[in-house]
Order: structure tokens, then sequence, then C-alpha cells
């Protein structure tokens, strides 16, 4: 059940959801200072495209630092791309078929919202 909702997932909406994590990827390892906030937003690319059968937990290592960076995330794509998942989740919860899908969009806004200090695992 996995796969057929990551490939109707891949399809309607997390191809567009990953391109726009690996824009701002590349935005931010273009700009030398901000290269891990760029290996955050390819790691949420890589979890946009295959959602289903992953999760998002807490690192322990992370500290004062990861919540710094996640404000400045925040303030400069964060709040972008946690509107472009509201706005596709909206879109996929009008169908029937849709709504597990919007709700997955609706599930990936906190980690859009503060990447660092997160790891994406693999639910057994």
């Amino acid at each position: 059940m996995r796969t057929l909702l990551n490939i109707i997932w891949l399809v309607l909406c997390g191809f567009w959801m990953a391109l726009g994590y690996l824009l701002a990827g590349v935005i931010c390892c273009v700009l030398i200072v901000t290269i891990p906030f760029g290996l955050a937003s390819f790691r949420i690319a890589n979890y946009a495209l295959w959602p289903f059968g992953r999760t998002v937990v807490d690192r322990r290592d992370a500290g004062a630092a990861s919540f710094l960076g996640n404000v400045i995330w925040f303030i400069f794509a964060g709040l972008w791309l946690a509107i472009g998942h509201v706005f596709t989740g909206i879109a996929l919860c009008i169908t029937i078929i849709g709504i597990p899908l919007g709700v997955a969009n609706f599930k990936m806004i906190p980690v859009s919202l503060m990447p660092l200090g997160k790891e994406i695992v693999e639910i057994p």
C-alpha cells in the first residue's frame, strides 16, 4: 500500500514539492555560509519524493545552533515551502482519493518550517 501511495504522491505533488526543496537547497549551497541549510533542504527533497513509510524524528544532539538556524530558515525558505504544502494539501483533499495525500502534505509542514535538528527514518 505504501508503494502505491508513494507512486500516486510522486505523480500528483511529490515531484513539484521536491523541486521547490531542490531550488532552495541550490540557492543555499551557492551562498557558502548557508550550506547546512542546503543539505537539510536536499534531505527533505528526498523525503518529499517518497514520504510514505518514513517519518521525521528529533535528533538528540540538536542544540541551540539548530534552533537559531531554524529561525533563519523559517524566514528565508521555510515559510514559503510550508505555504506550498498547505495549498497542495488543500488541493489534494478535494478528492476522496487525495485525502491521505493531503494529510501527508500537512504532516510535512513542521519539517518544512524547521528542518535542522530533524532526522528522517524508515518506519518498520
